[in-house]
């Protein structure tokens, strides 16, 4: 069985280095995809607020937010999960690395506010390891034709997702490829958790994908690969 992608929402930088932009120019935000393998309705990185993304997703696909089964995270960043409430019935995916690694950095953070008398940020913080929390380690394939890709270095342990077919294969590479522009350069996100791991996983996705859902574009040919 081949799964199937759609774009639900696409992704953006706050400011994109390859237009010469510099600061916050935008909101953040990043791709939404839908992933449809058999019973398997997989939206991965609900990015955009659930008042936004519920409607958004009827008008892309045709269904409601209580018919996703799974969700999936890329990574862990804040901004890939705005919306990830609005889906409480499905269930909630990240590598399991990357659940344990931010796991503890929040728990340490966590800690600290609390000794220094934060109780704002000890509240905001919280509420990040109840999400956490709430989250199962990934297996590691999600549905037929649904493999983990990991594609650590951006965060210690963003994922992507792998669809082979018998005529091309999907990678949906979150922030591991975030623009057609950072895959024409060969350049990988910056700032990043490893920057020699970002970019091998890089040369990882631009090796095995014809097709690529960048994490803050649309999906793109890997014409690299193609040509």
């Amino acid at each position: 069985m081949s799964a199937t992608t759609r774009i639900i929402s696409i992704g953006t930088l706050a400011a994109n280095p390859h237009w010469g932009e510099r600061g916050a120019l935008r909101p953040a935000h990043a791709t939404t995809t839908l992933v449809v393998s058999g019973a398997a309705k997989i939206l991965v990185d609900p990015s955009l607020p659930a008042q936004v993304l519920v409607p958004r997703l009827a008008e892309r696909a045709g269904i409601a937010a209580d018919e996703i089964t799974h969700v999936f995270l890329t990574c862990l960043n804040p901004i890939h999960r705005r919306g990830i409430l609005a889906f409480e019935k499905a269930q909630w995916l990240v590598s399991e690395r990357e659940r344990e690694a931010i796991g503890v950095q929040l728990i340490g953070s966590l800690k600290e506010a609390h000794d220094a008398g934060d109780q704002d940020l000890a509240k905001t913080l919280g509420h990040e390891i109840a999400v956490i929390q709430r989250t199962v380690a990934a297996p590691d394939r999600l549905a037929a034709g649904v493999d983990l890709f990991p594609l650590y270095g951006v965060t210690p342990g963003s994922t992507g997702l792998l669809l082979p077919t018998a005529g091309a294969t999907t990678l949906v590479a979150g922030d591991a490829v975030p623009t057609v522009e950072h895959l024409s350069a060969g350049q990988v996100l910056s700032p990043c958790h490893d920057l020699e791991a970002a970019r091998e996983s890089f040369s990882e996705a631009v090796e095995i994908a014809d097709w690529i859902v960048c994490g803050r574009d649309n999906i793109v040919p890997n014409l690299s690969r193609r040509f």
